[in-house]
């Protein structure tokens, strides 16, 4: 049975990014995006009761579930990135986990105002910031709360790249990651290649 990574910080600073990285140089590892069961729950609502999912009670709870079936059948570490702001949400799913006994590291991934917004911009699909209103919407929020003791461990990101976050997750959770042998041409393409893969339209 091997641990779970979940990757905390604000929308746009990188997690996803660095959930991949991870699983590319982590043998044996996988991904399993908690969001994915926010979206089906959300579709299966009517549009005028759509809202945040992690108000429902269901999304916190399936969440336990599924990354707790995925911890006890898969050998492997699994990477959660998900931004998790409310304490008593992280209780209920990561403090829950820990005390069904399962090996968590939890990491928040910080970084300046400034620079969550480059990064947001980047990923706009040429509309800059217009397509991450929700996410800016949310900036100061989830950084004030996540430089709270309790989203501990911190790590700040404005000048790492993606292979140096997965370098410093895995070395925090004494996991060995294979080295990146990747160029800055390589780099780049797999940045892109994974946010057009999770671009959302809904």
């Amino acid at each position: 049975m091997g641990p779970l990574i979940w990757i905390n910080g604000p929308f746009g600073v990188g997690k996803t990014q660095t959930a991949y990285e991870l699983r590319r140089r982590l043998p044996g590892s996988v991904v399993c995006d908690p969001e994915r069961v926010g979206f089906g729950l959300n579709r299966t609502l009517p549009p005028a009761l759509r809202g945040d999912f992690q108000d429902l009670k269901a999304w916190r709870d399936g969440v336990r579930e599924v990354l707790g079936v995925a911890l006890r059948g898969h050998p492997g570490p699994v990477i959660a990135p998900m931004t998790l702001v409310d304490p008593g949400y992280f209780a209920e799913i990561v403090g829950r986990l820990r005390e069904d006994g399962h090996t968590v590291h939890h990491v928040a991934l910080l970084a300046e105002r400034a620079t969550v917004l480059r990064r947001l911009s980047e990923r706009g699909l040429g509309r800059g910031l217009k397509r991450e209103s929700f996410a800016v919407r949310k900036l100061d929020h989830c950084l004030e709360r996540l430089a709270e003791p309790e989203f501990a461990e911190h790590l700040t990101t404005d000048r790492l790249t993606v292979p140096q976050v997965a370098d410093r997750i895995a070395g925090s959770a004494g996991l060995p990651l294979l080295p990146d042998t990747d160029g800055a041409l390589r780099h780049r393409v797999r940045r892109v290649w994974t946010g057009v893969k999770h671009i959302r339209f809904d």
